[in-house]
């Protein structure tokens, strides 16, 4: 097996600083790291070739390797990352606008959101979920989740000040691997790297509800989403079978003591399958569920995958659903379909990968 060496990304500046010295070198090295994406010591110029060959020997910079990515004609690319046990994640890169020009001129920049994994398969068994069907095999590392983020701002030429939102919606959830996520936020969070706000950042759950408060009580300055999908318990238990242990009410509870921006909403996720829950009944009960909390709900067609019993909704189900959200006071968006002509759900880039092989 490969010698497992802890990464240079797992360190926040201050640690970083403890470890190197003169601590000045630390914040050069982070310059290097975050701003310049340099991928081996050597690259780093600056810093005294002693201090790098004792560096090389305990760490590594980059713990991953993209080992293969697909490209969407409307600009999604999808990546499949190699850790250093052989494991395999995936992390999207999604082109949310295209640049705007006026007379020939830009005068705004494309956006970018980048969604993340945070383990290595899932614990949540969720049946609609390709990524579920591999189990759970382990978190990753504070450093791992960093990785994704560089490497696909590197592969892409998106320079470090440009801003991006990173959504850990991604392979396994977030909130079950807390303290590398609490970190992973954090670094991203370092003016000296790559000076990602909080209010950039969004966790996705599928809705661990005292962690929910756990993530509330760090202060982070996150977004929360939760992953919601039903409106009644009995459907919510089969799409999520954890619901048995955390219900939609403690989930709707939790969401009120987390701590939100003011001038924010809180985003849920609500999977919309063919006559599972895209009627008109499940849009009143949904409206009725969230009365009281600045809300936002993001509609989602089903990506189907080979093997699932889940179908796509129809466009105009899809529609009246929105429509009744709307006309009874509920914040309601379609979520465009990234990358639907390539491995677009969650997990099926490795799945199609290892058999493959």
């Amino acid at each position: 097996m490969t010698n497992i060496k802890p990464s240079l990304y797992d360190f926040t500046l201050k640690e970083l600083s403890q470890k190197v010295k003169p601590s000045f070198r630390a914040k050069q090295i982070y310059g290097w790291l975050y701003h310049q994406y340099a991928q081996n010591f050597e690259e780093m110029k600056n810093i005294p070739k002693n201090l790098k060959e004792e560096l090389s020997q305990t760490y590594v910079i980059n713990p991953m390797k993209i080992i293969r990515k697909e490209e969407s004609s409307d600009g999604t690319i999808k990546y499949l990352f190699e850790l250093q046990d052989g494991k395999t994640v995936e992390a999207v890169w999604l082109k949310m606008k295209d640049d705007i020009y006026e007379d020939g001129k830009l005068i705004q920049e494309a956006k970018y959101t980048i969604c993340v994994s945070t383990q290595v398969g899932c614990k949540v068994g969720c049946t609609f979920c390709l990524t579920a069907k591999g189990g759970f095999t382990r978190d990753l590392t504070a450093g791992e989740i960093i990785a994704q983020v560089v490497n696909l701002k590197r592969d892409n030429n998106h320079k470090h000040n440009r801003k991006i939102n990173i959504v850990y919606m991604g392979m396994g959830e977030p909130l079950d691997n807390l303290d590398n996520l609490a970190k992973a936020i954090e670094i991203f969070k370092e003016e000296e790297g790559l000076a990602i706000s909080g209010k950039r950042q969004t966790v996705s759950t599928s809705g661990l509800s005292n962690k929910i408060d756990a993530l509330g009580k760090m202060d982070l300055g996150v977004h929360i989403a939760i992953s919601l999908h039903a409106v009644d318990d009995e459907l919510r238990t089969e799409l999520i079978p954890m619901n048995k242990a955390h219900n939609i009410n403690s989930i709707i509870e939790a969401v009120k003591r987390f701590p939100i921006d003011t001038r924010k909403r809180v985003m849920f996720e609500y999977l919309v399958i063919k006559d599972k829950n895209d009627d008109l009944e499940s849009a009143k009960k949904l409206v009725k569920l969230l009365s009281g909390i600045k809300a936002k709900v993001n509609l989602i067609y089903f990506n189907p995958y080979p093997g699932t019993p889940y179908k796509r909704p129809s466009y105009e189900d899809m529609h009246n659903f929105q429509e009744y959200l709307i006309k009874h006071g509920l914040l309601s968006t379609i979520r465009d379909s990234k990358g639907i002509d390539i491995s677009a759900a969650c997990g099926q880039l490795k799945e199609k990968t290892e058999k493959e092989l």
